[in-house]
């Protein structure tokens, strides 16, 4: 198996001081490596993107303490499985006094009745649990769980780290491809580290495949030129492998709007679409976004937001990244102002907050029969029947008559619009 495993496989580092960054895990003083050291091991879940090293670190920790060691992936098993291992870690710590450590990777994956089936045996000490995911914890496990495990987050690696596990790779003749007599250039490596993203894992298969599909010259040495890295590499993948690094690019893509980037508008956009995002949702943040953060100030925007929408409902991908980009760009272009949401949520904190006030009469519906009798309507001033189509009367309940909800800004069009209204005040 060791000599037939995928390189990624083959290449794990054993020991921490073969194990690439994550310097606030495992650096010098961090207390999970004086965890590790000391054999003092607590339950732990490990979270991250793809190929950070989440089951190496879990592996090093294996061949590091004295406990037992036992690894179930969530993908393939049940309650069942839990239990058996949970007997088996009891009788051992009974009659040896040995504990156990069990490995649960991909633990999102577990439901929550397969979640709460280990609560009971981690609370007590039967079993040290360490789970790994490339989900927020904080979404995919249980809070009863995650309050008696510490959690650590691994970043994706450095540019500078993933070529250095590409050389070590190179250059290592017992696991790794050394036997193969290889010229790689730099420039070829560059593409490597791009390509991979931050993800050992994804850097060594390209490597793997550049090797493995690349004859030896006359001389017996294989050339790896970035034109052969570059026809393994085909285009770089990217996905959302987490629910939650999804919502953290829309969240950058919604900020860099707000913050009038059309840059980083374009950026961020293109990383959703490149990522295979739905279309109609991201036109339905851009709608959302011209009403919240443009409002009156260019109340345009949320007209192209709209039409953008219904553009892309009937045209579909990929011209609809066009009319996406347009839509998005604009909202970014504009002028800003969130008056209209200050508005919306003070009125909706004084409906919660104060006494519901009854509808002043004048302004009561007399559509309906008796209405007149009642009085509904009476004193109501029709504003068409006035100079400029306004007039002075009371419209909110009294108890609230003299409240302001909605106060402009000064960007764009809403400081005219509020200006003209003010000049018909002071008629």
């Amino acid at each position: 198996m060791q000599r037939t495993a995928p390189l990624a496989v083959r290449m794990r580092p054993r020991t921490l001081e073969e194990f690439e960054e994550q310097v606030n895990l495992v650096g010098p003083g961090r207390p999970l490596k004086q965890l590790i050291k000391n054999d003092g091991l607590q339950s732990l879940i490990f979270f991250g993107p793809p190929g950070t090293g989440k089951t190496t670190l879990a592996h090093i920790i294996a061949g590091m303490t004295s406990a037992h060691f036992e690894k179930i992936n969530a993908v393939m098993a049940g309650v069942a499985d839990i239990r058996k291992v949970v007997d088996q870690a009891r009788d051992r710590l009974a009659m040896y006094g040995r504990r156990t450590v069990l490995f649960i990777d991909e633990i999102h994956r577990f439901n929550k009745s397969q979640q709460d089936a280990l609560l009971p045996y981690v609370e007590d000490g039967t079993v040290i649990l360490i789970g790994s995911t490339t989900e927020n914890p904080m979404f995919s496990v249980n809070r009863p769980l995650l309050s008696r495990s510490l959690l650590y987050r691994l970043e994706p690696l450095s540019d500078q780290a993933l070529a250095r596990i590409v050389r070590r790779a190179l250059a290592d003749e017992e696991r790794g491809l050394g036997r193969y007599r290889v010229d790689l250039r730099d420039d070829a490596i560059q593409i490597i580290v791009g390509f991979a993203n931050g993800d050992a894992r994804a850097a060594l298969n390209v490597l793997e495949m550049a090797v493995l599909t690349t004859p030896p010259g006359e001389d017996g040495r294989r050339a790896i030129t970035p034109e052969v890295v570059q026809g393994v590499c085909q285009n770089r993948v990217i996905q959302f492998d987490r629910l939650d690094e999804h919502y953290d690019v829309i969240s950058a893509f919604i900020k860099s709007i707000r913050g009038s980037d059309p840059q980083a508008t374009l950026y961020w956009l293109a990383r959703l679409l490149y990522a295979g995002d739905d279309p109609a949702f991201i036109a339905r943040r851009i709608m959302i976004h011209a009403a919240e953060d443009v409002g009156l100030a260019d109340p345009q925007a949320l007209v192209v937001a709209t039409a953008a929408a219904q553009a892309v409902e009937r045209i579909g991908m990929p011209e609809a990244r066009i009319i996406l980009a347009e839509a998005a760009l604009y909202i970014a272009l504009a002028p800003k102002s969130n008056a209209s949401y200050r508005g919306i949520e003070a009125a909706l904190d004084a409906v919660r907050r104060e006494k519901a006030g009854p509808v002043p009469i004048h302004l009561r519906d007399t559509s309906y029969s008796g209405a007149k009798k009642l009085g509904h309507g009476k004193g109501y001033l029709y504003p068409h029947n006035y100079d400029d189509h306004w007039v002075r009367q009371q419209y909110l309940p009294d108890n609230l008559k003299d409240a302001e909800f909605y106060r402009p800004s000064e960007q764009g069009r809403e400081q005219a619009l509020w200006e003209r209204l003010q000049g018909l005040k002071k008629k």
